[in-house]
């Protein structure tokens, strides 16, 4: 069973920045393709980013150009740098793999409000 611990949500100001990050247990890291995905409260859970092993990048339009997804497999960690957050960026952050496995971690919670 994969273990995925997310951790460094928080509260922050419309226009400022957070970075999250995400440890994985699974072996081979390098060859999965790696995912964050977001749930807003009353919303289904989103794929907003994913990364593969390589390191090729994809966006949802709603996040693209201002987030940044970024993993190193030596420490089977992946990364989600946000920055100019919205308020509709709060949601709980998870990530997953892609196509995600059904173990998801506790999730961190961000929330974006003045």
């Amino acid at each position: 069973q994969v273990q995925l611990v997310e951790s460094g949500g928080g509260l922050v100001q419309p226009g400022g920045s957070l970075r999250l990050s995400c440890a994985s247990s699974r072996s081979r890291f390098s060859i999965y393709r790696m995912g964050w995905y977001r749930q807003a409260p009353g919303k289904q859970r989103e794929l907003v980013a994913r990364i593969t092993g390589a390191g090729y990048t994809n966006y949802a339009d709603s996040v693209k150009d201002r987030f940044t997804i970024s993993r190193d497999n030596a420490k089977n960690t992946v990364s989600l740098q946000m920055t100019s957050l919205k308020p509709e960026d709060t949601a709980v952050y998870y990530c997953n793999e892609d196509p995600p496995v059904p173990y998801w971690g506790q999730g961190t919670q961000v929330t974006v409000s003045s």
